[in-house]
């Protein structure tokens, strides 16, 4: 039992370490809850992951806001569009299967991949977005990822951060920064569902939490110290595992 906490709290520390720089924490944390607790109903890990998630994402965002300028106009807004649509995807999910988008999932992460080595100084450098309703597509920006979010949920923060540093040309550190704002929101919906359905082991919860906000405290001291171009080298690793386990989960399942 103790051997399975450390185990769980170890992949914690890391999960939370790579989700405070580019998100992906999940890759870690999920499939651990599940390997060690296969016996428990799903519900209850994916409450207990978002339980432990919100605690190192919520810093992070701290972290980055004492650092990093913000569009508090924009964050506003795709932060409550978030929360909105996270809560709808997750009440959505028993009328379609999720592990079906995987396919397009694949097809996306892909393309978000090779427009990023492209493009060689995309999300290194800080431009000027070209001219478009930004408060509008903050909400719509905030919306779509908050709903697939809700629904299926691999990848959330790296397509948060590609998208920020696409629609407003903002660099991969500012990026990370505005995604964890918006994944708090997104965390505080599931939350919001998991917590009244009694859907979280609340001890193990605690242990993991304070693991994965030590784990969140390295990564972003990481990410400021070492700045964009360093964020992007790991955005970069984080969306190749990412395609590499839903191939993997596709082919299996």
């Amino acid at each position: 039992m103790l051997t399975d906490i450390a185990l769980l709290c170890a992949g914690a520390f890391f999960a939370g370490l790579v989700d405070a720089m580019v998100g992906g924490g999940g890759l870690v944390q999920v499939p651990l809850l599940f390997n060690v607790y296969p016996g428990v109903a799903p519900a209850t890990l994916f409450g207990t992951n978002k339980a432990v998630s919100i605690v190192g994402t919520t810093f992070a965002a701290r972290r980055y806001l004492g650092r990093v300028d913000m569009d508090w106009k924009v964050l506003s807004r795709a932060a409550l569009a978030a929360f909105v649509a996270s809560f709808a995807g997750a009440a959505t999910v028993g009328l379609f299967p999720p592990q079906a988008l995987r396919p397009l999932v694949i097809v996306l992460l892909a393309a978000v991949l090779i427009y990023t080595l492209k493009k060689k100084d995309f999300g290194v450098l800080r431009g000027e977005p070209a001219h478009r309703p930004r408060n509008a597509l903050a909400l719509l920006l905030g919306a779509a990822i908050g709903f697939y979010d809700g629904f299926f949920g691999p990848g959330t923060g790296s397509f948060l951060i590609f998208l920020f540093a696409r629609c407003y040309a903002w660099d991969f550190l500012r990026a990370s920064a505005a995604a964890k704002v918006v994944n708090v929101s997104t965390n505080l919906a599931a939350l919001a569902w998991f917590i009244p359905a009694g859907a979280i082991l609340a001890k193990l919860a605690a242990a993991m939490a304070i693991a994965n906000l030590l784990g969140a405290w390295a990564g972003a001291h990481l990410a400021i110290r070492n700045g964009a171009a360093f964020v992007r080298r790991v955005f970069i690793v984080v969306v190749l595992l990412l395609i590499a386990r839903l191939i993997r989960d596709t082919l299996a399942g």
